[in-house]
């Protein structure tokens, strides 16, 4: 019972363990160990074409193919060869390092055994494959589904930009505007933040205990070792750190979780206005055959996908707002408190990634209500004071605001009302005519053009 989904602590690999698999490939323990076993093998290679190292023989295509294959192929079987390793040694980097050093006697490689993990710490593979492991999960994960929602919303934008929407500020009824544009402001907002996230740095360092390539240069200090980690670390797809302690510092985990964290916070900005939407009737939602609202009332469907994408979205900023305050902290050189802290990588993006998948879904569930939209656009003919004040302004009447102000305040204004005050202004005939041709439903301003505008404004 104990390997069943419904004993797992955490939902996201209990429950929610569908919407969240294209993680696990990257951020579970097995994904740190293909990591670390990637960076292990590629800076044996790294080192063993450096024509300095006489005593490090270089390794041929086919040895460096056959090294390859150990992350190539890696699995869960290799995965518990290590962790049977790590039983024994009770340190994880070190059982990955022995697991290897076995595998080269069996490739026929043991007199390059001494030179896998070469003047390595444990945090010089530890900070290279965090960011291996992140810049996998973005790149094949997080980033596909937050392009999709920006997508979406921005279609949402494109689809209904013509559709004209009572806005409400404060709550109270106000200008309208329509239902495409408001979507096309949440599709820029968010598609801001996306683009700084693709844009954010991967760092990553390879010099030693404490940063200064100490055992390196004590071996070799005829080679310039900044250069060779920096090559090594650009060839990985990452960016090099100069200057570190132990530890590579974390800021740009925590510069990237902030950045996600800002995704989310519009994200269920959205979620919340489009829940309050289905309520007004603005929305409805596709049925699914089977599905049920309510255990009591028949009759009801629910926006359960946007409360689940705000929940979920609470639970990922929330881990990842304490891994961004805790990581870029560390005692002198470093502590220890950032690793069992760095393990919980997948959990903030796995909160994130589930709410993606529902608002993904409930997104997809929408269908626009015209009627609805113009039954209150029609009960709201008080938002023209606005236009009609304005105008008034323009040809000098008096106090304009104030006489609107007490036509409108507090009243329910009708179109027999509206058109009355106007028929009494003394301004231009043409003017006067334009007023009488307004309603809400037409003084949206360039609400179409923005809403038509949006899906060449967002990059894809």
């Amino acid at each position: 019972m104990i390997n069943q989904p419904v004993s797992n602590i955490s939902p996201l690999d209990g429950r929610y363990a569908r919407q969240t698999s294209s993680l696990r490939p990257y951020m579970s323990e097995l994904g740190l160990m293909h990591a670390r076993v990637t960076v292990e093998v590629e800076w044996l290679i790294h080192l063993s074409l450096n024509e300095k190292i006489v005593e490090l023989a270089p390794l041929s295509e086919e040895h460096q193919k056959s090294l390859r294959s150990l992350y190539h192929t890696f699995g869960e079987d290799e995965a518990l060869q290590i962790k049977a390793i790590e039983a024994t040694t009770n340190h994880d980097v070190k059982a990955v390092e022995y697991w290897i050093k076995d595998k080269l006697t069996t490739l026929e490689l043991e007199k390059a055994k001494e030179f896998v993990h070469f003047a390595c710490t444990s945090e010089d593979i530890n900070n290279l494959s965090h960011g291996l492991m992140v810049k996998r999960a973005m790149d094949n994960s997080i980033l596909p589904a937050m392009n999709e929602i920006v997508s979406m919303i921005s279609t949402l934008g494109e689809t209904h930009a013509a559709l004209p929407m009572l806005s409400r500020t404060h709550g109270q009824t106000a200008s309208p505007t329509t239902l495409g544009k408001e979507m096309a402001v949440f599709a820029y907002r968010l598609d801001r933040q996306l683009n700084q996230v693709k844009a954010q740095e991967k760092l990553g360092k390879i010099n030693g205990a404490v940063g200064n390539y100490n055992a390196h240069m004590s071996a070799y200090p005829e080679i310039d070792w900044t250069a060779e980690s920096e090559k090594f670390i650009t060839a990985l797809g990452l960016t090099p750190n100069p200057y570190t302690t132990q530890i590579e510092p974390h800021d740009w985990i925590a510069e990237l979780f902030q950045g996600v964290s800002r995704f989310n916070q519009i994200l269920l900005d959205f979620c919340r206005d489009i829940w309050g939407y289905i309520a007004w009737g603005y929305f409805t939602q596709k049925l699914k055959e089977g599905e049920v609202g309510s255990s009591t009332m028949p009759h009801k469907v629910n926006p359960i996908d946007f409360e689940n994408a705000e929940g979920n979205l609470g639970l990922g900023n929330a881990v990842m707002q304490h891994m961004a305050d805790k990581l870029m902290v560390s005692r002198w050189q470093r502590d220890l408190s950032d690793s069992t802290v760095l393990r919980n990588m997948g959990v903030g993006l796995g909160y994130s990634l589930l709410a993606y998948s529902a608002a993904i879904k409930g997104i997809g569930k929408l269908n626009a209500n015209p009627a609805a939209l113009e039954r209150d656009l029609n009960n709201a003919w008080e938002v023209l004071a606005e236009p009609i004040q304005t105008v008034m302004r323009r040809y000098g009447l008096e106090n304009p605001y104030e006489q609107l102000k007490a036509f409108s305040r507090g009243k329910a204004i009708t179109e027999p009302m509206v058109k009355e005050f106007v028929e009494k202004l003394d301004i231009p005939a043409a003017a006067k005519k334009e007023l009488l041709e307004m309603t809400p439903s037409n003084y949206i301003g360039n609400a179409v053009e923005q809403g038509k505008a949006i899906k060449s404004k967002v990059q894809q």
